[in-house]
């Protein structure tokens, strides 16, 4: 159901001016759909390979530090540079987990972006997306993009207007709470070290 939620952002930005957010996302969603549907072990769901596609063809066009900031909320602030680093290494390894999922779950949906008026002093803008799918609702995909000198990059997720990355608020804080930022970087640790040991082939 959320293919697109990370298939952004595959062309480096020009060096003058950067393709504009919604052209972006449209070619190079077509680009990531044709890699799937000529790979069979993509349509199969073969998550090291899914996870391999995600890493190198959308990761790098995601802001994580944006990402992780908005997702910590207040407790942002109280962390600390190294903590920090820490915090957005884990939440983009927990990130690319679940479009690693979406991805799996691709079946044939049709992705339409809508026109995007963008204004030269644009800095921040939503790139609107829908889902359309045989048997179901359209679903409405919306993506957060921020100018940056890299080009325009993600930071932000929202389906059917539910932030994924403000999702994990409630949740961050909670452990937060409990355990301490620490507390939460060990949690996050733990958790992409099982799901990445279960990516690597069985030793023979």
């Amino acid at each position: 159901m959320v293919l697109a939620l990370g298939a952004l952002g595959l062309q480096p930005a020009a060096a003058t001016e950067p393709t504009a957010p919604d052209v972006l996302a449209r070619t190079v969603t077509d680009d990531v759909l044709k890699i799937i549907r000529s790979d069979k072990d993509l349509q199969a769901g073969n998550q090291k390979k899914v996870a391999d596609l995600i890493e190198t063809k959308i990761a790098p066009h995601f802001e994580f530090t944006s990402m992780t900031r908005l997702a910590m909320g207040r407790n942002w602030s109280q962390a600390s540079p190294v903590q920090r680093k820490a915090l957005t290494e884990e939440f983009r390894v927990l990130l690319v987990r679940t479009y690693t999922t979406a991805f799996v779950q691709y079946r044939d949906q049709v992705i339409e972006y809508r026109p995007l008026k963008l204004a030269q002093e644009d800095t921040d803008v939503v790139v609107k997306s829908l889902i359309k799918q045989s048997g179901g609702q359209p679903v409405s995909v919306d993506y957060r993009m921020e100018r940056t000198d890299r080009g325009w990059k993600v930071y932000d997720v929202k389906i059917e207007g539910i932030s994924l990355v403000e999702n994990y608020r409630g949740t961050f804080n909670t452990e937060v709470q409990k355990n301490g930022i620490d507390g939460l970087i060990k949690s996050l640790s733990d958790k992409n070290k099982a799901y990445l040991a279960k990516l690597e082939p069985p030793a023979k």
